[in-house]
């Protein structure tokens, strides 16, 4: 199975893209500012060189980590990895493999299906994970709606786009 390796370094740049629209004033921005008791102040004397970078960074680990929750075809790899010859192509295993991901390589391989999972992970992953911190930072529900909807919709579209075009 041929991999784009790329796709991982754009879909990183998702939560970037849609951050700067979802935590844009005129959007949800205030919002959060409010449930988050942030103000402009701090705010504005962030390091933007280390907060865009390391969203970028953590952004791409995200992507990884989308890659076998939306590649279903990667499962497939992991049953067989180990068995002798599976990198041989011309050994039985090797031709196995071949032929199904001839077969079945494309299957699942769309950009709504991998949306489809990238959301199950956003409720499944970042709703515990941001709502426990959040209850122990003692925010509200709308501390939690807003982030909790921004890495939904980020993983949504990360996994659509790891899964139709990696």
């Amino acid at each position: 199975m041929q991999f784009n390796w790329h796709v991982l370094f754009i879909a990183a740049l998702v939560p970037l893209v849609v951050g700067f629209a979802w935590y844009h004033p005129k959007v949800f921005g205030r919002t959060w500012m409010a449930a988050a008791g942030m103000t402009e102040a701090p705010a504005r004397g962030a390091n933007m060189v280390k907060l865009l970078g390391l969203t970028y960074l953590f952004g791409l680990l995200a992507a990884s980590a989308l890659m076998p929750l939306t590649i279903h075809q990667l499962g497939f790899y992991s049953v067989l990895a180990d068995e002798p010859g599976f990198r041989d192509p011309q050994s039985e295993i090797g031709q196995f493999a071949s032929g199904f991901m001839d077969k079945y390589g494309h299957n699942f391989r769309t950009f709504r299906h991998g949306a489809f999972h990238g959301l199950i992970t956003g409720i499944f992953l970042a709703l515990p994970v941001s709502g426990t911190i959040a209850l122990y930072e003692r925010k509200g529900f709308a501390y939690i709606a807003v982030n909790v909807g921004f890495w939904m919709l980020c993983f949504a579209i990360m996994g659509g786009m790891v899964c139709a075009w990696a």
